[in-house]
């Protein structure tokens, strides 16, 4: 029977059987079982073969595909630097368990992905960049420049002190992904532009004025109506989240203060001697120039006839101040175009190295004592030097440097301490992280409590962000473990311990019923007062005046004409509500009204609007609002370009693996 299958098995027939088999399967999953892998990827972005923009997505055709992958080493590079940025911007204000969040992690992803699209997109596009462009790029980093120059020692240095540790070559590489990346959205940024119709429009909205008038309807009298059970029920049923208790927490603390530590034994004075010898060169007073100047301005950006008739002046003035018995004050006086030393004569006082700009200072360093200099270029213009008096630096006695030695001294005896003790308490703390008792002990600090307080409201050092922080940490809490130290300001420290922890929960109605009864009966005068306004503005719209309709209640009308947008009449809400309502038609007003605290509410119309006049605008405005809408709309632009380039991609992300 055996042998019979094994016929049937090895001819055409079968053959063609197993041929027509394997072709679903080529398409449909084979390559699961021809090619094993462990994806790690966290992204991944896949394009079809430049020549084949429509190939299909699946395989074999996908072997023809370009992808890219962004693995989680990058995923967390990105995140972790991001959360730096986010610590330095925001200070003790930085929350990292609201960083951690699911949207800002994709949000990090986002901008990694879109980097990535944009550097494939442009090595799709042949965009190549060159080692000049690199090299050029590298040079104008500050970081690596000594006195404004390039130095590839620095160069060398920063690299290598980098965490992680990185080769020129890796960095030239980076340097060069990311030219490649940004050149197409900053191009295309740079080339926005805004008409000079865009800009008269804009300036005349901006400019536009308003002629208001206005009333403000008092607070309606307190609802003293009953309330209903079911009222009441309802309500608190619909507003459940404005009836429950906070989470909160009660913590315990040691609190490390370097101020309140006794205060540490006056300095020896042979240990203070023995410093000033070894920071000798620290008490040295240095060279100094008593100098005087002429200034001849050149604006930036001034044309070569400019720069030249500048020159020339100076040049004159400073032939003239050579002459015997010229007054180089009276010069300055009357020619100088330094507003600051001017009337003093160009007057600069006593100068020393490292104040002024290198060519001044290395020009009037090089002259010797009543001089008078050539012409000195620098980025403000030409200058006319006159060196007045020459002091030469000179070593300070120990005598003079004692007090300042002395109070460095007792500074770092005190920070000393302060460490001292610090070390001390979180070692006990590491060897009895449950409790505060026995580290505080130990140092001779009191175990302080405080609470319960909720987020946000604590007091003393709960007030602290850092500390409210730690003490609604998961850990804290569910641990009940002590901190780690926790710095609230310069040698001062705290560790703290959570004693109790109670979480937010809705408080039953049986305890807040008389403020849903108030919240029932401020809604109900909120919505009286809403009725009136509103019963107005309908008036308003019919034609009536609003001084009518003032008066029959018994209120003020107040009108204001050319209101400005911003002013606060009465208050900045209004006036952004007038500037909301459309221009009114010939006769007519364009009524509205805006709620204000306490209940009150204000009933306005506008009754005429005057454009701006683009004319009256200083050309510095125009000009820097013309930037200012070029750059968004370049910044759109860009933005719009990243979109469109990930909808021509296929881009697949793992989630689970954020």
């Amino acid at each position: 029977m055996l042998q019979a299958l094994r016929d049937k098995s090895s001819g055409w027939i079968a053959t063609a059987i197993l041929g027509l088999l394997v072709v679903p399967f080529a398409f449909f999953g084979m390559e699961q079982y021809l090619f094993q892998r462990n994806d790690t990827f966290v992204a991944k972005i896949e394009a079809p073969p430049k020549w084949w923009q429509s190939a299909p997505a699946w395989w074999p055709v996908t072997m023809l595909w370009q992808r890219e992958e962004v693995s989680s080493d990058d995923f967390r590079a990105a995140f972790e630097q991001a959360r730096q940025q986010q610590r330095t911007a925001l200070g003790d204000r930085f929350d990292p368990r609201e960083f951690e969040t699911a949207d800002n992690k994709r949000r990090v992803l986002d901008s990694v992905i879109d980097r990535q699209v944009l550097q494939m997109s442009a090595g799709r596009a042949g965009i190549a960049i060159g080692d000049s462009q690199v090299r050029d790029e590298i040079q104008a980093i500050p970081t690596f420049q000594v006195d404004g120059k390039f130095d590839a020692q620095r160069y060398q240095l920063v690299l290598g002190s980098q965490v992680p540790r990185q080769t020129p070559k890796q960095f030239e590489q980076s340097i060069r992904d990311s030219i490649q990346q940004t050149l197409i959205p900053k191009q295309l940024s740079e080339s926005a532009f805004v008409t000079a119709s865009e800009i008269e429009r804009l300036m005349k909205l901006i400019g536009e004025t308003r002629d208001v008038s206005f009333v403000v309807l008092p607070a309606p009298a307190p609802d003293a109506a009953a309330v209903s059970a079911a009222d009441i029920q309802k309500w608190y049923q619909t507003h459940a989240r404005d009836f429950r208790a906070p989470e909160m927490v009660t913590i315990e603390y040691v609190d490390i203060d370097g101020n309140a530590l006794p205060a540490a034994a006056s300095a020896d004075e042979a240990a203070l001697r023995a410093r000033y010898e070894q920071e000798k060169a620290r008490f040295v007073e240095p060279d100094q120039r008593l100098a005087s100047h002429i200034l001849i301005r050149v604006e930036p950006g001034a044309n070569a006839a400019a720069q030249k008739a500048a020159e020339q002046k100076a040049a004159q003035l400073a032939a003239q101040a050579k002459q015997p018995g010229a007054d180089f004050a009276a010069l300055a006086r009357a020619n100088s175009d330094d507003t600051g030393s001017k009337a003093n004569g160009g007057d600069l006082g006593w100068v020393q190295k490292g104040v002024m700009t290198p060519p001044f200072e290395q020009a009037l360093f090089a002259m010797k004592a009543g001089e008078i200099s050539a012409p000195v270029k620098t980025d403000f213009g030409w200058h006319v030097l006159q060196l007045r008096e020459v002091k030469t630096g000179k070593q300070v006695p120990f005598e003079q440097a004692r007090e300042e030695l002395a109070r460095e001294q007792g500074t770092a005896d005190r920070e000393r301490a302060f460490n001292d003790i610090t070390g001390k308490l979180v070692d006990q703390v590491y060897k009895n992280p449950g409790s505060l008792a026995p580290a505080a002990k130990a140092v001779g600090l009191p175990v302080q409590k405080l609470g319960p307080f909720a987020r946000g409201a604590g007091t003393g050092i709960a007030a602290n962000p850092a500390v409210q922080r730690a003490a609604f940490s998961e850990m804290a809490i569910q641990d009940g473990t002590v901190s780690d130290a926790i710095e609230i300001a310069p040698n001062h420290s705290v560790l703290i311990r959570v004693l109790e922890h109670s979480p937010e929960r809705a408080l039953p109605l049986a305890q807040v019923g008389p403020r849903v009864v108030a919240a029932i009966r401020a809604d109900r005068a909120a919505k009286a007062a809403a009725v009136a306004a509103d019963a107005m503005v309908a008036a308003l719209k019919k034609g009536e005046t609003l001084q009518t309709l003032a008066t029959a209640r018994g209120l003020e009308a107040t009108n204001i004409p050319a209101v400005q947008r911003g002013m606060p009449v009465p208050d900045e809400a209004s006036a952004e509500a007038y500037f909301e309502v459309p221009a009114p038609a010939a006769g007519k007003v364009s009524p509205g009204k805006v709620a204000l605290a306490g209940g009150r509410v204000v009933v306005f119309a506008v009754t005429k609007v005057t454009p701006g006049d683009p004319k009256t605008a200083p050309p510095q405005q125009r000009q820097a609002l013309q930037q200012q809408l070029a750059q968004m709309a370049g910044n759109n632009d860009a933005a719009d370009l990243v979109k469109s380039l990930r909808k021509r991609l296929k881009i697949t992300v793992a989630e689970e693996r954020l």
